[in-house]
């Protein structure tokens, strides 16, 4: 664990790999200090999405 966090929009499904969780966009996974890595352990939390976003 580095300490690092991000913040984005899932807007996609998959991933299509077994045993993966999420796939990451080079952007994300380079703020996180991971895009060399190839794969990376990771923890996910959902957040309650900013208002104008929700569907009613």
């Amino acid at each position: 664990a580095n300490g690092r966090s991000v913040i984005l929009r899932v807007n996609d499904r998959g991933p299509f790999v077994e045993g993966r969780i999420i796939d990451l966009s080079f952007t994300a996974a380079t703020k996180l200090g991971m895009a060399d890595q190839g794969t990376a352990r990771v923890q996910v939390v959902a957040l309650d999405p900013p208002a104008q976003d929700r569907t009613p």
